[in-house]
């Protein structure tokens, strides 16, 4: 028989999922000041890069003849003159070796990634590290808002009853006949319009043009309509953050239904217990009910349900953006920069490292939070 004292111990997969997570935080979060920083040539560093850099392969993956020559084209030329008449050898003779000992002292030379480079020669570590920090922060954010929504909407239609809560429930079971996936579509690309028609104001000048009735001709209309409404201005990083608030929004706007079943069955057990109804008894208001009495007593499901939520967030923002409707470029997501590395791979020179980094990293890091989130389960979840 199980000792109950084992329900509290995190087992060595929880422990791993925990040391996975933190790294992931630590390396993804911590570096933002250095990704989002500028480079050399004054663009932002994830976004910068050389095609005389493209698809270099990474420090630690074998090299093929071509990518070989490739990298010592990249060596500075001085130093691959030196290095040609050391081995009595023409430049361009030696930057075509890819045996010898002229091409083993050009190796020492190589200019080469951690992770490699893009089709653009931009860095793939820097890159999959900001995407990293853009998917873990669209997941958790969008996991916090599914919480939010559904501990309310539950508690809700638990603590009410009657009419209400059959109320509640049948809006619950029509979300749940429709697709997910095609939600979390609609109200992204719903968000993007509202965003664009501010943006442009296009609905506006049209309504305008349309109540005039002076019989004025079009084109006068026109313009008189982009002067009393001209475009709003919207700075680049600006419209990426109401781009990524739309996208959480959208994600965690759907995927509270569970949890509100949950909560709801919760609060329906909880407020028949002793401790309620003397509370009420006592003249607690609903909301001192709720907070005092009830919440604590729903924490463990609902963190449960959070660290599983997670996960759910990470991979439907991994496969939007994979789609292209997600995260919008040039801001890479671990969805995205998978979508970029799948044309990479051909049977005549695959950069087999461009699809494997990223999906490598997902895959990890939504193993991790689904080891976590069991171990939670094991340890509240009676």
């Amino acid at each position: 028989m199980r000792n109950p004292a084992e329900n509290h111990k995190l087992g060595v997969p929880a422990k791993a999922g925990l040391v996975v997570l933190g790294l992931a935080f630590i390396l993804c979060i911590a570096s933002l000041p250095f990704t989002l920083g500028s480079g050399p040539s004054g663009q932002p560093r994830y976004n910068e890069g050389e095609l005389a850099d493209a698809r270099l392969p990474p420090v630690w993956a074998p090299v093929s003849p071509l990518q070989a020559a490739r990298l010592n084209a990249r060596v500075p030329e001085a130093r691959l003159r030196e290095i040609a008449e050391s081995h009595g050898l023409t430049p361009e003779q030696a930057s075509e070796t890819t045996s010898g000992p002229c091409a083993v002292a050009l190796r020492r030379e190589w200019v080469r990634t951690a992770m490699g480079t893009d089709a653009q020669g931009r860095s793939l570590a820097v890159r999959v590290l900001l995407g990293g920090a853009v998917s873990l922060a669209v997941g958790v954010a969008a996991a916090l808002l599914s919480v939010v929504i559904g501990t309310l909407y539950g508690a809700l239609a638990g603590y009410a009853g009657g009419w209400l809560d059959g109320l509640l429930m049948r809006v619950v079971d029509v979300l749940y006949g429709l697709p997910y996936v095609l939600l979390v579509v609609l109200l992204a690309v719903a968000g993007d319009s509202l965003v664009n028609e501010w943006v442009t104001r296009q609905h506006e000048r049209a309504s305008w043009v349309s109540a005039q009735g002076n019989g004025a001709p079009a084109s006068e209309l026109r313009e008189e309509a982009l002067r009393r409404y001209p475009p709003r201005t919207l700075a680049g990083p600006s419209r990426r953050a109401l781009d990524l608030a739309t996208l959480l929004v959208a994600i965690g706007g759907v995927s509270w239904l569970s949890l509100s079943r949950v909560v709801r069955g919760q609060v329906m057990s909880l407020r028949q217990r002793p401790f309620v109804e003397a509370a009420r008894a006592m003249g607690a208001s609903p909301w001192r009910l709720f907070w005092r009495h009830l919440m604590p007593n729903l924490l463990g499901p609902v963190m449960v349900y959070a660290t599983l939520t997670i996960p759910q967030a990470m991979l439907q923002e991994s496969f939007l953006s994979f789609l292209g409707i997600g995260v919008p470029p040039p801001v890479p997501s671990w969805g995205s920069l998978a979508a970029e590395g799948l044309g990479e791979i051909n049977p005549y020179e695959s950069s087999w490292w461009l699809p494997a980094a990223p999906g490598l990293m997902l895959a990890a890091t939504l193993l991790a939070l689904n080891f976590v989130g069991e171990a939670l389960r094991r340890r509240w979840v009676r």
